[in-house]
């Protein structure tokens, strides 16, 4: 793992982000919330509304990913993949802090690079001074080529120079169902189970 520091101006308030594509699982409002809870967004006030939208995707190829940043502030974004439940999703970014008056904030946070199963990409859209137009990020991330009937594909955006959020620590999550159905002319990725279930 390689450490990326984040050292741009100190912004205030808290970052948020809206998920675009895939549709999430949640409704969200316009600036994405609820979405400070691990592991897939709500809040100690709101737990979500489930969109009740499963999308469809096909295993070993490259699901779209688009994400609008409604509230800036310096960081990167990670995306994973849990297959049977969404106990597989990994911990939030492991975070190095300062101390300040008003308690701690964060400074980096640990990139995998490469990425490690469940783990399908990190570091994503780096930035540390607030760009001048829409914040509008995406990418593309290939997906195993699994058999999957509700994976979820988590999507979450790490914050530096930012204080402790209860709950969410210096992260804000987003995730989508999907629906994989496998490549037959690829192999199959037993690693993350042949046939898969759902998350749940």
């Amino acid at each position: 793992a390689v450490c990326l520091m984040l050292l741009g101006a100190q912004a205030a308030g808290d970052a948020h982000f809206k998920l675009l594509e895939p549709a999430s699982w949640l409704v969200a409002s316009d600036r994405g919330d609820p979405q400070k809870a691990a592991p897939c967004g709500g809040d100690n006030k709101d737990k979500g509304t489930p969109s009740n939208i499963v999308g469809k995707a096909v295993g070993g190829q490259k699901v779209h990913i688009r994400v609008l940043e409604t509230v800036y502030h310096p960081g990167h974004y990670r995306v994973a993949l849990a297959v049977n439940s969404r106990d597989e999703l990994p911990p939030d970014p492991v975070t190095t802090t300062r101390e300040t008056e008003k308690g701690p904030r964060s400074i980096w946070a640990v990139i995998q690079s490469p990425p490690q199963k469940p783990v399908l990409a990190d570091g994503l859209f780096p930035h540390y001074t607030k760009p001048s137009g829409p914040m509008n990020w995406e990418t593309d991330v290939e997906l195993p080529n699994i058999n999957c009937k509700k994976c979820t594909l988590q999507i979450v955006q790490w914050m530096a120079e930012h204080g402790y959020n209860n709950p969410g620590g210096y992260t804000y999550h987003h995730c989508a169902d999907l629906e994989i159905t496998a490549d037959p002319s690829k192999p199959h990725d037993t690693g993350w189970g042949a046939t898969a279930t759902k998350a749940n």
